[in-house]
């Protein structure tokens, strides 16, 4: 059996977990199984590197800031590598360039290419554990480019998928998959599975137990996957393409504060105009979200949408170089506001839960900026001072009380 083992920035922040992490996987490999270890940096090592960088040069370049990060990574696999073999265990650390995990050349926000598994399938039949660096790739000049934030976990199932393992684990600082940010609301629950759509809708929208390119990864190549606490030996929280359990109507709630508001105003009112400002933005890898536009008047149209704040300074820019051809009046902006997201299969066949949570909303005197929906997801944008509180609005949408499905059937809508 294969098993790929992923292990974030908290559970290798000291000796201690260091160790701790290293007897978990030795245990799996005593059991003959073959394993796959992919570390992040060690507990706050990233934002210090940031921090550093900022104070530096707060304009580096992308470039550079990458070949500064992924040293983080390096140092936690050799660390481990070196508990292993104290406990005489063979082991051996690899970096994305020693694999040759190859990517694109987007820094700050790679994608993966291609994966090469010579390496890694020749140290495994020599029964050595493995250790590669998560959060980075090698581009086509042979430089160092990051994946963006929680791309450990993206790192974690692409190996798993072109080393077809038999088990993906991704271990975090939390039990599982909650129906909400424990931190924020304590009587959050731990769900014991979930699926791919529900999970990708989660993360997706802010939720920060795993990458949302790595839920999508998973899906696509059907890896199977579990998350657990590296701190208890607790089950976890199965992520899967069918769920045994009936399908609650609300699965979670996730709210993301790294979201920015732009708005270009006056555009002109004909066909092409939305294609042209999004098809720039696309061009240059700004992902747009939330979309909203208004009826046009005087032959013109407001329109406005969500980006990243990661991304909001270049979308500025590039809006700004093309005003003109763009036949955009104004540009504004709001890095004050947050989405807060409702995610559940049950939607689909259940009307009248988006209402609710309006109510909800209402009730709490909280302002609906604007909203998106999908099947299986509604998507508000809030003010951010009120994210807590739009979180917490749980028990005027039915919290702990039994509502009938169509069918007859019975579920529990839980939004906490």
């Amino acid at each position: 059996m294969l098993i790929v083992k992923k292990f974030g920035g908290t559970s290798v922040a000291n000796k201690e977990r260091i160790y701790n992490v290293a007897r978990r996987c030795i245990e799996d490999y005593k059991k003959g199984h073959s394993v796959v270890v992919v570390l992040s940096a060690m507990g706050d090592t990233t934002d210090d590197l940031l921090a550093l960088a900022n104070d530096i040069n707060p304009k580096a370049n992308k470039r550079e800031l990458d070949m500064l990060l992924t040293t983080g990574e390096q140092v936690s696999v050799s660390l481990m590598a070196m508990a292993m073999h104290a406990m005489d265990v063979p082991a051996v650390s690899l970096n994305a360039f020693q694999v040759g995990m190859n990517c694109t050349s987007r820094y700050g926000n790679a994608r993966f290419k291609r994966i090469d598994t010579d390496r890694i399938n020749h140290e495994l039949d020599s029964r050595k554990i493995v250790i590669v660096t998560g959060f980075q790739g090698i581009t086509k000049y042979d430089d160092y480019a990051t994946l963006g934030r929680g791309g450990s976990d993206t790192t974690a199932v692409a190996l798993a998928a072109v080393l077809h393992a038999d088990l993906c684990e991704i271990y975090t600082d939390v039990d599982g998959v909650y129906t909400a940010d424990p931190r924020i609301v304590p009587n959050a629950r731990k769900l014991p599975e979930i699926t791919y759509d529900e999970m990708l809708e989660l993360a997706t929208a802010g939720a920060k137990v795993l990458h949302n390119r790595s839920v999508e990864m998973a899906k696509k190549y059907s890896v199977p996957m579990v998350v657990r606490s590296s701190l208890n030996e607790s089950e976890g929280t199965i992520v899967k393409e069918v769920v045994k359990m009936e399908k609650m109507l609300i699965t979670g709630v996730a709210a993301d504060k790294n979201t920015a508001r732009i708005s270009v105003i006056g555009v002109e009112d004909r066909p092409g105009i939305a294609f042209k400002i999004f098809n720039k933005l696309a061009k240059n890898n700004i992902n747009v979200d939330i979309i909203l536009q208004s009826v046009g008047r005087d032959g013109t149209k407001d329109i406005s949408f969500t980006v990243s704040q990661d991304d909001l300074k270049d979308a500025l820019t590039i809006l700004e170089e093309n005003k003109e051809p763009l036949t955009i009046k104004n540009i504004t902006h709001n890095e004050g506001v947050a989405k807060v997201s409702i995610v559940g299969a049950g939607m689909m066949t259940n009307p009248g839960v988006a209402s609710k949570l309006f109510e909800a909303l209402f009730n709490y005197g909280i302002n609906i900026n604007m909203i998106s929906t999908s099947e299986i997801r509604i998507t508000v944008l809030v003010e951010e001072s009120e994210i807590d509180k739009a979180v917490r609005a749980r028990n005027l949408i039915l919290q702990n009380k039994i509502c009938k499905a169509k069918g007859g059937r019975i579920s529990v809508l839980y939004l906490c």
